[in-house]
């Protein structure tokens, strides 16, 4: 959806212009200045975000025991103690953007840990560790990679494990930080009982600038997270929940003409989203930019793509091609549909710039950093109909088998029957929200890394499950490695198709059996991935704990070796 020239000059006031940038030359000692300080409460911790390698981005909300504004200070220091500040000054909170502070510290030293503070008058805020990136030669990575938390659904106990790491050199978040339902919605069930009901002045969906920010004020009082902003800086984008749930450019299926204009609901939720998530205010240009890149020395060059709000087409829907009276398919129209070479979820402008990044970079290994699911993830269309439609995996039990048995015969050369071909050969994608709805730029994409011999490695979000999967082009030629993240709290495929646990691991090693690229998922816990990269490989590890909805859980690790391309 574009903006207008007036609603480009509303962002680039709201999001831009009250944030201080701090240089060598403007940082100084407090001093006499701490004196002019305001009373203000620190209500929501520290962050810090967008790391390069000379600068990083501060957060916090301190709000003013009294009146609409008041000045903070802020110091840097490479000693937890603050012994020797290398970096202070002075900003400025106010009610028009929430109470949220950010500074943007520059000049700095690459590759160094810091640790910063918020002063008020008579109080501090917590302390938080960031980190500027590297340059030049740089060895190994080590990434932890967060989607979909929930805060009814459960605790954020993967965010406290991520925060005990021993080393972890950046998060990324990669979208529905929160959920914009309403108090009896999608995950909601146990929130009474576990104490984390949404509050009565945020029970309801979420329409303008104050529920958007009342909920990121919920998600932020919890501790975990906290702790999780305070250990490290975060890279984060945004995906559908933080607008309405299955969002494109100019709609969502969660918004309907009666919940008002759709385009001042995504001013209000991007505008809050600036304000709460510590990155640098991007001001829009006329497609509403957020997508951008980060070099982590010569190891790894990470582009952040967005692809929900920038240049998303429409997403197609299965019900549009069946005709009601027939309950036939219109596969040839559908066909046409999915494959129109102009269909797109990234958008021209989008593309361009992250094919001119690809070609631009010298590092040995290039990150995607994205929502949805890259990877083709056909089903028999008889599963589909069957398991995912009518939600019955013990009917499904039989096909399943029969499909396995099938697909083992045909590699080993045997004959199948025609209707058994046909069976195993007819397969549709089971989620048209995903890259499988956009597949002729998927195709393109994957050509100009073949060109550029470029090693891909995306990083997904969004189906709160476990994958580890290849990428493979048409000709299926290995394009790179897809690793998706579990969610944080919110429930799995393992609560839409009612799965206990004994049976979410009977699908979980069935599925790779019948899904060409796919090689690993876990279908029934939540926790976070932590991908380390070195110059011979890319190691996963998924961290999962086994309960969201109790204090006390356990952890397990499951790291997997991924073929070399």
């Amino acid at each position: 959806m574009p903006i207008s020239r007036r609603d480009l000059l509303r962002y680039s006031v709201t999001l831009g212009a009250f944030i201080p940038v701090s240089t060598a030359l403007t940082g100084c000692a407090l001093g006499r200045s701490s004196k002019a300080l305001a009373e203000v409460d620190f209500t929501h911790g520290v962050a810090s975000g967008d790391p390069e390698s000379g600068a990083i981005l501060l957060w916090t909300r301190a709000v003013p025991t009294a009146g609409e504004a008041g000045l903070v200070g802020w110091e840097l220091s490479t000693h937890p103690d603050f012994r020797d500040v290398v970096r202070s000054g002075v900003s400025e909170s106010r009610a028009e953007r929430d109470f949220t502070v950010k500074v943007d510290v520059r000049e700095l030293t690459p590759g160094t840990h810091y640790y910063y503070r918020f002063l008020g008058r008579s109080g501090s805020s917590a302390v938080g560790r960031a980190q500027t990136l590297p340059t030049g030669a740089v060895d190994e990575l080590r990434l932890a990679v967060f989607s979909c938390s929930n805060y009814p659904a459960g605790y954020f106990h993967a965010y406290a494990e991520a925060a005990r790491l021993e080393r972890v050199d950046a998060f990324l978040h990669l979208g529905d930080y929160f959920y914009e339902y309403g108090a009896t919605g999608y995950g909601t069930e146990r929130a009474s009982e576990l104490g984390r009901q949404l509050p009565d002045d945020n029970a309801g969906e979420l329409y303008n600038l104050d529920d958007y920010r009342k909920r990121y004020a919920l998600y932020r009082s919890d501790a975990d997270l906290q702790a999780l902003h305070a250990r490290a800086p975060m890279i984060a984008v945004w995906d559908d929940h933080e607008i309405a749930n299955d969002t494109w450019r100019e709609g969502a299926q969660n918004h309907s003409e009666d919940e008002g204009d759709f385009a001042a609901r995504r001013r209000a939720a991007v505008q809050a989203y600036f304000e709460w998530m510590p990155l640098r205010p991007i001001v829009p240009d006329a497609e509403g930019r957020i997508y951008r890149s980060f070099s982590f020395g010569d190891l790894v060059d990470l582009h952040m793509l967005d692809t929900r709000l920038v240049g998303r087409d429409q997403q197609l829907e299965y019900a549009d091609y069946f005709d009601a009276e027939t309950g036939k398919m219109d596969s040839q129209g559908f066909a046409s549909a999915l494959t129109d070479p102009e269909r797109s979820l990234l958008g021209s402008s989008q593309r361009a710039w992250l094919y001119g990044s690809l070609e631009a970079s010298q590092a040995r290994w290039q990150v995607l950093g994205q929502q949805v699911l890259m990877a083709r993830m056909t089903m028999p269309a008889s599963l589909l109909g069957g398991m995912l439609r009518d939600r019955d995996f013990d009917g499904a039990v039989p096909l399943i088998d029969a499909l396995i048995k099938d697909k083992a015969a045909l590699a080993a050369g045997e004959s199948l029957s025609p209707e058994s071909l046909q069976r195993l050969t007819q397969v549709m994608p089971y989620n048209l929200d995903a890259w499988d709805g956009y597949p002729a730029e998927r195709e393109q994409l994957y050509a100009v890394a073949e060109r550029l011999d470029q090693s891909l490695v995306v990083l997904a979000g969004d189906t709160h499950n476990a994958w580890y999967s290849e990428l493979r082009d048409r000709n299926d030629r290995v394009t790179g490695i897809e690793l998706a993240t579990p969610g944080v709290s919110s429930p799995g495929m393992e609560a839409y198709l009612n799965l206990g646990e004994d049976k979410a691991r009977a699908l979980a090693q069935a599925l790779p059996a019948l899904i060409d690229e796919l090689q690993y998922c876990d279908m029934h816990r939540r926790g976070f991935l932590e991908v380390v990269f070195t110059r011979e490989q890319v190691r996963p590890r998924w961290h999962f704990v086994d309960s969201v909805v109790t204090r006390d859980y356990t952890t397990e690790v499951r790291e997997l070796a991924t073929r070399a391309w």
